[in-house]
């Protein structure tokens, strides 16, 4: 299962999910993380760039293209849950402070 989360320069949940400025793609196989990837993704700035819909294709097109499986955020607004929702992503929110450990607790043998 590929686990993508926000994460501040302290390994912690951002509270930001669509306006993340680097997030972490976790591999998590019989409980445990067995690769863990960070990646700037720079949704902070690039969120207000465009259109709302454009938006939240480059984070869908993302997160397609890395095999995303479920997505652990502190909260999202009910249009991007509702997209992610319609990709088939899983979607946990509530996630707060240690950003592993958010991810281990959102998996499905935690």
């Amino acid at each position: 299962m590929i686990v993508c989360v926000p994460i501040d320069d302290a390994g912690r949940v951002d509270p930001r999910w669509g306006r993340a400025a680097r997030v972490a793609l976790a591999t998590v196989e019989d409980g445990a993380v067995k690769e863990w990837r960070e990646i700037g993704v720079a949704w902070d700035s690039l969120h207000d760039a465009g259109s709302e819909a454009a938006h939240h294709a480059r984070v869908a097109r993302f997160l397609r293209d890395q095999r995303v499986d479920t997505v652990v955020a502190d909260h999202m607004g009910p249009g991007m849950s509702r997209m992610l929702q319609t990709m088939g992503v899983t979607v946990q929110l509530g996630a707060a402070g240690d950003a592993r450990t958010a991810v281990l607790s959102a998996s499905p043998a935690a």
